[in-house]
């Protein structure tokens, strides 16, 4: 009646069941080891119960019927998310907002719905564009901008239903596209262009995206702009001379608006620009050329020339804006000729003096352009050949859209007045005045009377030293057509393969011939048009909006030297040919480089090396200026033969003031001319030492050189002229006074005045000199017969100078020595030797002596002092 056992049925069930009551039947199943979830969620098995009645073997046990056991195993949440992927990539487009750009996924190791599932994910990240939903959904919360940011990184964990999170975020990682743009890609706004570089690629990467668009042709406008930049572009600021002679123009041009001077001041008063000489006019100033300047009357042949930026004219009713006008200085206004703007309208204006045909003739050429009024700089010819006249603007020839007849005018003897910038009203009634004033900028302005010019000098004249260039013309390919505007500012390509103006744009280049160019930016503007395959709106490509920045050039340093202090017998300075002034100048242009360390270190230290390179370059002028009073034309001058200018591009002027040297050439040609310059003085008995200046320039004074000082003296020999010098060195009282007592001790006076040599050789000179002149001719043929037995040795004792102070004395006694001179020559004739500059005597004297030159440097100049003066050999001399 007791139950012993139980006994599970079951393949290795981990269960057991124990009996704990045997009367009452009651029993306990238990586990025998670990249950896990994971493994086996739940166990089914069958169980009997058995009783005591058949003894301990069991053998003849009654049992129970079969119970089913059904076990469920509870979960425990043990386990954190997992996501499947390590990271998660997407790329999306910019400026669209998506309802999923991706899907993450985590999975959890429990085994129960309530901690496997993934209730929830979140996006650790903060302040990101993205929200993700319980699925695992990533969209963006606003439209993402490439230029922005190209890429996000976003920190993704997710939670199951017991709250149980991830275990480590993942990766999500999105890229921004940017949406596909019609357009020029990969160039820099920015290129920088060194001066000397020659031609620079502007665009060397640049390619065309057309995002897949039927592109059937492309034309492609590439323009340089340069309007802001001196005369509309880098050109040399040279002379107008200067230019026409390098462009090899016919000479006779007559600048009308030439830099103030003093014998140009006509133009004084007017507004300028620095350096560049451009006169700008306000409507309120006008510029009358002296009488003279331009012929009176043009012949049927001549040329006007300018450079003019202009732009519409102020006010409503718009009034003749004159350029350039010759009209009655009094009583009347009649126009003879002028160039005027009127309604953006370039009118010339010429009436023929009447004559005996008294017909029509063409008088007024007007000329519609809108460049006249687009405010920047254009070039202008007008070739007049009457009755024909021709406009030229940037080397294209125009001809007039109107021409209008005239009556000649009626001859008259009043005079004419020529102006630029406003036309003389010489008739008005209350007073005569300007009118008609112009509003713009002027340069340039010349008129050639009897020539025309031809088109190759215009085109020079106005030639730009930059603009854009294509390197190796010759791989364009024959699929690209391109265009240059005259001045190189505007190129135009055309194409219908893609790749062959990718490759033709990569070509072009800026370039700037110029050695010194102004340095600034320059705007480059590249403008497209594309043509599709049958579409109607086709696809629009943005300009190009970039710049070049030219640096400034590293700026020469013009150094002259020579020789810079000089003494020559005045005989020399008397002949026909005079002495060389600058026989050994020397010009050199040195630039300063700073030189980059490569080394990191040195590049911290103040000084960094500094490299003087020599270069070669071109000067505008050279002025040798009189220092001291100004040339006298009786008895001195400076000269130079012609010839040495021929086969250069050169022109000399020479005034009283000194001499000038002046057009567009290389330094070694201003050195061949200077060199060949040469000073004469006819009479030097009142001439004891000339002081000349040397200054050159490069770019019409951009550059200029040192000054360079050469100072030239005149060595005497007659006795007038050795008086004259002594009273030149400004001789102290003292010394005044021991002249006129001859009978005084050479040691007195030599302690009462400066104790030197020279001063007591003086003395004796002045001394004898005296004596001489007082005794008459008997003294002198005396001192003669007694100073010819020493006039060897004197000869050999060659004179010991200094050439510290340059005071040159020569030994007047000298003057007496001529072995070769018969005895019998006349008193008379002795007298006139003594008394002249110049005789045959000092002629032999200078031969035998080899004309010795004194030449001081300046340095030993400086330290010089005036007690060293010249030391005689006074063991000859008579007294």
């Amino acid at each position: 009646g007791e139950i012993c056992a139980f006994k599970i049925h079951g393949q290795e069930m981990p269960f057991e069941a124990v009996v704990l009551n045997k009367t009452s039947g009651e029993g306990r199943l238990r586990a025998k080891s670990p249950i896990d979830c994971e493994l086996q969620k739940e166990y089914t098995f069958i169980i009997q119960a058995y009783d005591c009645g058949s003894g301990l073997g069991g053998t003849n046990w009654k049992k129970s019927h079969k119970a089913v056991v059904h076990i469920q195993v509870k979960d425990v949440n043990e386990f954190s998310p997992t996501f499947k992927e390590s990271v998660y990539k997407a790329t999306v487009t910019e400026g669209k907002i998506y309802d999923s750009i991706l899907q993450v996924e985590a999975i959890d190791e429990d085994c129960s719905p309530q901690y496997s599932q993934i209730c929830n994910y979140e996006i650790v990240t903060t302040d990101v564009p993205f929200a993700i939903d319980r699925n695992g959904n990533i969209r963006n919360t606003e439209k993402l901008n490439y230029d922005k940011q190209h890429q996000y990184e976003i920190m993704v964990t997710a939670f199951d239903c017991g709250q149980k999170h991830a275990k480590e975020d993942v990766l999500v990682r999105v890229n921004v596209k940017p949406v596909c743009k019609p357009g020029w890609q990969d160039w820099n706004k920015r290129i920088e262009y060194k001066p000397g570089s020659g031609s620079i690629p502007l665009f060397p990467s640049i390619h065309l995206e057309t995002c897949d668009g039927p592109v059937s042709s492309i034309h492609t406008t590439i323009e340089l702009q340069t309007n802001y930049i001196g005369k509309g572009c880098d050109r040399e600021t040279y002379s107008e001379e200067s230019l026409q002679k390098l462009c090899g123009a016919s000479s006779g041009a007559i600048d009308l608006l030439p830099s103030p001077s003093a014998t140009t001041n006509w133009t004084a008063g007017l507004l300028m620009d620095n350096n560049d000489m451009i006169f700008k006019f306000d409507g309120k100033q006008g510029a009358k050329i002296p009488d003279g300047i331009v012929p009176k009357n043009l012949t049927d042949q001549f040329t006007i020339t300018l450079w003019m930026k202009h732009g519409p004219s102020p006010g409503l009713r718009a009034e003749k804006e004159t350029i350039l006008c010759n009209s009655d200085k009094t009583e009347m206004n009649r126009h003879h000729y002028a160039l005027y703007v009127h309604n953006c309208r370039l009118v010339f204006l010429l009436r023929k003096d009447f004559d005996q045909a008294d017909t029509f003739r063409p008088a007024e050429f007007h000329w519609k352009l809108d460049q006249i009024c687009d405010k920047e700089w254009h070039y202008y010819v007008v070739n007049v050949e009457f009755p024909v006249v021709t406009l030229y603007m940037d080397g294209t020839t125009y001809e007039p859209y109107l021409v209008t007849n005239d009556w000649p005018i009626h001859p008259s003897h009043i005079a004419m007045q020529l102006t630029v910038g406003a036309c003389w009203q010489g008739g008005e009634v209350t007073k005569p005045r300007f009118a008609q004033y112009f509003h713009g900028s002027l340069a340039s302005l010349t008129i050639r009377p009897g020539k025309i010019e031809s088109q190759k000098v215009i085109s020079c004249l106005q030639a730009c030293k930059e603009g854009l260039d294509i390197n190796s013309l010759e791989s364009l390919g024959q699929g690209v057509k391109y265009h240059f505007n005259p001045s190189q500012s505007v190129l135009v390509m055309e194409g219908d393969d893609i790749e062959n103006i990718n490759q033709a744009l990569r070509k072009v280049s800026y370039i700037n011939s110029r050695q010194f160019p102004t340095a600034g930016v320059r705007r480059l503007k590249v403008s497209s048009k594309v043509q599709c395959f049958g579409e109607d709106v086709c696809i629009s490509i943005p300009d190009i909006d970039a710049y070049v920045m030219v640096f400034q050039a590293n700026e020469p340093k013009i150094t002259i030297s020579g020789m810079d202090h000089f003494a020559r017998p005045a005989a020399q300075f008397e002949t026909e040919r005079g002495v060389i002034l600058l026989p050994d100048i020397r010009i050199v242009s040195t630039v300063t480089k700073m030189e980059h360390p490569v080394d990191l270190k040195e590049r911290d230290k103040a000084n960094k090396p500094v490299v003087l390179e020599e270069t070669l370059h071109n000067l505008d002028f050279c002025d040798i200026l009189v220092i001291g009073t100004e040339l006298d034309p009786e008895r001195e001058c400076l000269e130079l033969d012609h010839v040495e200018l021929q086969g250069k591009h050169l022109h000399a002027t020479n005034s009283t003031a000194g001499y000038s040297i002046y057009g567009v050439d290389s330094m070694r040609n201003y050195e061949q001319v200077l060199r060949q310059i040469r000073y004469r003085n006819w009479y030097t008995a009142a001439t004891f030492d000339r002081k000349f200046r040397v200054k050159c320039s490069e770019l019409n004074g951009r550059y200029t050189s040192n000054e360079f000082n050469l100072e030239v003296n005149i060595l005497h020999s007659s006795n007038s002229n050795f008086m004259d010098h002594v009273n030149h060195m400004i001789v102290e009282p003292q010394f005044l006074q021991s002249v006129h007592h001859p009978e005084g001790s050479i040691s007195d006076v030599h302690n009462s005045v400066v104790p030197s040599v020279a001063t007591v050789v003086i003395i004796i000179c002045v001394s004898i000199l005296i004596f001489i002149v007082t005794l008459g001719i008997y003294r002198i043929r005396t001192a003669h017969q007694h100073s010819s037995a020493d006039s060897e040795g004197s000869k050999e004792n060659e004179m010991d100078w200094d050439d510290s102070a340059l005071t040159i004395t020569v030994n007047p006694m000298e003057k007496y020595e001529k072995p070769h001179q018969p005895e019998e020559e006349s008193e008379e004739e002795d007298v006139e030797d003594e008394e002249e500059d110049t005789t045959s005597a000092e002629s032999d004297e200078s031969e035998e002596e080899e004309e010795e030159e004194v030449i001081v440097q300046k340095g030993d100049k400086r330290n010089a002092t005036r007690q060293e003066q010249l030391e005689w050999d006074d063991s000859t001399l008579p007294y």
